[in-house]
């Protein structure tokens, strides 16, 4: 004859372990993911990048990463042109972020550092936000004035 104490148990913890991988993959939604060129001076640049549109998204961001390959980023993107302050809470990546304008100008760009509370603030209204691993643009060769080019994507 069965224990119904010992049934009863492990049901209890199918149940939870079924509730409990449920929400961790609630928590882990797939993001739109699209390929972009960056005109530069020294010439066009490919980049992968993960879009963030949503709050929720955004302020995700890229935290809990242990890493981001070169070539790969998140392109933050807002409904309207604004003043944007990012910082590295809960980050473990050495980030450089890129301020963007809404015709896809890149007007500033900043090095982060891992767990840094201190905001990197745009210094203008901008409409997107770039992060990339710390040195990407410095090393494809992408500056200010470079163009992400938007047209494949809004």
């Amino acid at each position: 004859m069965p224990n119904f104490s010992s049934v009863r148990r492990t049901w209890l913890f199918s149940l939870v372990f079924f509730f409990g991988a449920l929400f961790a993959c609630r928590g882990e939604e797939k993001r739109e993911t699209i390929e972009f060129t960056i005109t530069g001076s020294s010439g066009d640049v490919i980049i992968l990048a993960e879009i963030a549109r949503t709050d929720e998204q955004r302020a995700q961001g890229l935290m809990h990463r242990q890493e981001l390959k070169d070539g790969h980023g998140m392109l933050f993107v807002f409904e309207r042109d604004q003043f944007l302050s990012f910082w590295m809470k809960n980050t473990y990546i050495p980030l450089s972020i890129a301020y963007i304008s809404s015709g896809g100008r890149i007007l500033e760009i900043y090095d982060m550092e891992p767990h840094n509370l201190s905001p990197i603030s745009s210094s203008r209204s901008v409409r997107y936000a770039l992060e990339v691993p710390q040195g990407w643009f410095d090393r494809v060769g992408i500056g200010t004035s470079d163009i992400l080019n938007l047209r494949d994507f809004r």
